[in-house]
């Protein structure tokens, strides 16, 4: 799986012009699952986000994770993460085709519950305009 996380003030993700999805503070994660991405992969990837510190401590040092501020994360499924980009149009072969890539994507956002964070999502293969305000910013990418 693939993974861009952002650490966000607020986040939202509408479709058809209604929020489907919104977060105060916490991480806005785009997510996509690959092709050969085996079933445990989504808990791996949420285990590991979760305990990522990207978050300011009381000194203002990037040492505290999602789970010990108590922010949420807000998921959009994207699977042009896995674009690849030999020429100058994309290709998605790599991506995990539509059916596992949803059920991959939902096991995502379950795990990462499990985890204790407060979850939104956006709706898989919907056309969806997100919103957020990056905080720092802080950017990460993430191959698992």
């Amino acid at each position: 799986m693939r993974a861009v996380v952002q650490r966000v003030t607020r986040a939202q993700v509408r479709v058809a012009g209604q929020v489907v999805g919104a977060i105060g503070p916490g991480l806005m994660i785009l997510v996509c699952a690959m092709a050969g991405d085996p079933p445990d992969r989504p808990a791996a990837l949420a285990a590991k986000i979760a305990k990522l510190r990207i978050f300011r401590d009381a000194a203002d040092r990037m040492n505290l994770s999602i789970r010990d501020t108590g922010g949420a994360a807000l998921v959009v499924s994207q699977f042009t993460l896995a674009a690849d980009l030999r020429g100058n149009r994309p290709g998605f072969s790599t991506a995990a085709p539509p059916d596992e890539g949803r059920e991959r994507y939902q096991a995502f956002a379950r795990a990462l519950a499990d985890q204790g964070i407060p979850v939104q999502t956006g709706i898989f293969g919907a056309d969806m305009a997100v919103e957020l305000v990056n905080d720092g910013p802080v950017t990460i990418w993430i191959d698992l």
